[in-house]
């Protein structure tokens, strides 16, 4: 019948997301000595964590979030196929709540990465993980909205990860980690948190995060550039916005007393339009720059102030955790 197609089309969707990608995500079990168990979307049983892995490499790599594994250092990973593997954690940064195993024994064939960058609101996505610890579960939803903060803590210091994926694809325990994924089966986000009913949270898979996973796997930490200034974005003058071509800037909220930003210069209320070089519209565009390469380098950064453009040059230092 005609008024049933909508939904037959909704359904092929969903079950071919479902069949190409549940047997590429893993339940994984960390043992956790001393801890009662994972914080926000893990869940837990004992002394360990449950969460679930998404295989992202042919040669055993697997993404997952960084509370799911906390201070561990290895663990099990077991597939729909009832095959199970050893990981070790090759590296974990809490400041974006993704971290990077690697299993010794064979996994599946990878998930292939989407770019969550060409996300909008209201397309369909799809929550691929191991809730509770029922293994290859599937939940369908939309995305809800881009861009949003999630609190965090490294090391007892309160923080942010920005640019977060917000979806009403119903998560529970055990989802962390999991694949978030597009009606192409590609990998879009990585399901890091339950923050209510229809409320879920997801890392994006972009540029910037693909360069935290390739540090990790490379050195197994990520360093980042620091400068001290906590922003939101704010709309530019119209004048502006017409010269640039683009409507919205970085207005700093908040400098920190002492940091690199404040010995520049830069003030609560100046409003970013760039930064090394680069337009700066939105908090993803400032943390793209925040990468080692960074630290201690001169760095052009242009505020609008007082309706004027000042040029002021920061020296970003490293981020260390408190």
């Amino acid at each position: 019948m005609p008024e049933q197609q909508p939904l037959d089309s909704y359904s092929q969707i969903v079950t071919g997301v479902a069949a190409e990608l549940t047997g590429k995500v893993a339940s994984l079990r960390v043992p956790q000595p001393g801890r009662g168990g994972a914080s926000r979307g893990g869940g837990s049983r004992g002394g360990e964590s449950l969460g679930s892995g998404v295989v992202f490499t042919g040669d055993g790599f697997m993404l997952t979030n960084a509370h799911v594994v906390g201070g561990a250092t290895a663990g099990t990973a077991a597939f729909a196929d009832g095959s199970t593997t050893p990981f070790r954690v090759v590296g974990a940064d809490p400041l974006s709540d993704l971290a990077v195993l690697r299993t010794s024994g064979t996994t599946p064939p990878p998930a292939e990465l989407g770019e969550a960058d060409e996300l909008v609101v209201g397309q369909l996505v799809v929550a691929v993980g191991n809730p509770l610890g029922l293994a290859g579960s599937v939940t369908a939803g939309v995305v809800s909205a881009l861009g949003r903060s999630l609190p965090t803590r490294s090391a007892g210091a309160a923080r942010l990860i920005e640019d977060v994926i917000q979806t009403d694809a119903a998560l529970n325990p055990g989802n962390s980690g999991g694949a978030l994924a597009d009606s192409h089966s590609r990998v879009v986000g990585i399901n890091t948190a339950v923050a209510g009913v229809g409320l879920g949270m997801a890392v994006p898979v972009n540029a910037t995060t693909r360069r935290i996973i390739a540090a990790l796997m490379r050195h197994g930490k990520v360093r980042r550039a620091y400068l001290g200034l906590v922003s939101v974005p704010a709309p530019l003058p119209a004048v502006l916005a017409e010269r640039l071509g683009r409507p919205t800037g970085l207005r700093v909220a908040e400098v920190v007393t002492g940091g690199p930003a404040d010995r520049a210069g830069l003030r609560a209320g100046d409003l970013l339009v760039s930064a090394g070089g680069s337009p700066v519209a939105a908090a993803q565009d400032l943390q793209r720059l925040m990468f080692a390469e960074a630290i201690g380098q001169p760095m052009a950064i242009t505020v609008m102030r007082n309706g004027a453009l000042v040029d002021v040059i920061a020296e970003p230092s490293e981020l260390v955790s408190a």
